[in-house]
């Protein structure tokens, strides 16, 4: 399973505001430290303050911090409230599904079981819990990262 760069960017947001809680960031802040597009950042920041879990300060001294105390921050909430689906599989859809193997194959369940154990481990880690190394993170935080090159069609 891949997580979408829409939930990879929410984490490392929380992560950043969890590693830097003396001082309001701001969304720029966050793109150069991860080498990241800061308007891709823009509409993530916008969703996790809907959702409670960032706090936006506007004006001209203004900025984001954490919406909640990283022990409240569950990242199995953050990973399903950002991913729009987590359909491994074409049979995961009784809508859509077409596939002529599902009235015999036992793949959809073992898929099913395997997203939902996925689902159950991240479901007991906090930010807190990603935190606790915060000191590594600052110094991971000010190292630039290269976007991943996309994969040339053959």
């Amino acid at each position: 399973m891949r997580l979408t760069d829409y939930t990879d960017y929410s984490l490392r947001t929380l992560m950043y505001l969890g590693t830097h809680r003396e001082n309001l960031a701001t969304i720029q802040d966050i793109a150069d430290a991860y080498g990241i597009s800061k308007s891709h950042l823009m509409k993530v920041v916008h969703q996790l303050g809907l959702a409670g879990l960032v706090e936006t300060i506007r004006g001209r001294s203004g900025g984001l911090r954490l919406g909640k105390e990283p022990e409240d921050i569950n990242i199995g909430d953050v990973v399903r409230g950002t991913e729009p689906d987590f359909m491994m599989v074409e049979c995961f859809s009784r809508e859509t599904n077409e596939c002529i193997l599902s009235p015999s194959c036992e793949l959809h369940d073992v898929l099913r079981r395997a997203t939902n154990a996925y689902l159950e481990v991240l479901s007991g880690v906090t930010l807190a819990d990603l935190l606790r190394n915060s000191g590594a993170l600052r110094r991971l935080a000010r190292v630039q990262v290269y976007p991943r090159e996309k994969a040339k069609a053959a």
